[in-house]
């Protein structure tokens, strides 16, 4: 037999696996928020959501204290995103690497783009995001140069507090151990069937992402997961697996 005939004649049982599994979200929902959520926070929505999109783009690939410090130090050296943008990107890379942390020029560039976008548009403001409907808001996000899905998803359900699903690597990981993706799919289109399949509610897809990080984090860390010692063991295909290697 081929490989090409024998992967043809596995998918429909890959496929047969994930639709099942996928009935037990419910249930996996149910128990991480249990387990990590068991009573969601009161947010207040940011009377400046380009503050947020900023330090969500600080956030990549940085730890939450850098990602704080650096901000910080933003606000600190120009008082406004205007003067940000007046600077340049060579001023905000200088703040940036001198707060520490990765990817200054990277980041530097992309927020000074932003700003400038924003600027050539009007004001450099994001506040009118909150008289915009879901859909209208995700696209006006995802027109702002390297704003892409997860990005925007991320500023739609912290800062605006409105029903989004942002993937990290945490949840794409712990998706595809559960099998309720298949193991081909990017963290986008994992992301898309979340929004879907989740309740259309903050309060649904809030509790589901924050409990998910805060699992993959403890639990179903990316070596050596804590399998013995999960609250989806019995849910989860590679739960035997794991322990079998341990």
């Amino acid at each position: 037999m081929t490989a090409k005939k024998a992967s043809a004649r596995r998918e429909p049982l890959l496929d047969d696996l994930v639709v099942s599994q996928r009935a037990l979200l419910p249930e996996i929902h149910a128990r991480v928020r249990a387990r990590y959520l068991p009573t969601l926070p009161t947010l207040r929505r940011d009377p400046e959501p380009l503050d947020g999109l900023i330090e969500t783009i600080l956030s990549q690939q940085n730890t939450a204290p850098i990602t704080r410090r650096q901000f910080a130090a933003l606000k600190s050296a120009f008082g406004s995103w205007e003067q940000a943008l007046v600077a340049g990107p060579d001023a905000i890379e200088d703040v940036l690497k001198t707060a520490g942390g990765g990817l200054s020029r990277v980041k530097a560039d992309y927020i000074w783009n932003v700003v400038h976008t924003l600027s050539e548009r009007g004001d450099v403001t994001l506040r009118d995001l909150h008289a915009l409907s879901d859909e209208e808001a995700r696209a006006r996000l995802e027109s702002l140069p390297g704003v892409g899905p997860k990005t925007a998803s991320c500023v739609m359900i912290f800062e605006l507090v409105r029903p989004a699903m942002p993937v990290d690597t945490h949840l794409h990981r712990i998706s595809k151990r559960l099998m309720l993706v298949p193991a081909t799919w990017s963290a986008p289109r994992t992301e898309a069937w979340y929004a879907s399949a989740l309740a259309n509610t903050w309060a649904a897809k809030y509790g589901y992402h924050v409990s998910m990080i805060r699992h993959g984090r403890e639990t179903c860390t990316a070596q050596r997961p804590k399998c013995a010692a999960c609250v989806l063991r019995d849910l989860c295909p590679s739960a035997e697996l794991f322990l079998s290697i341990t």
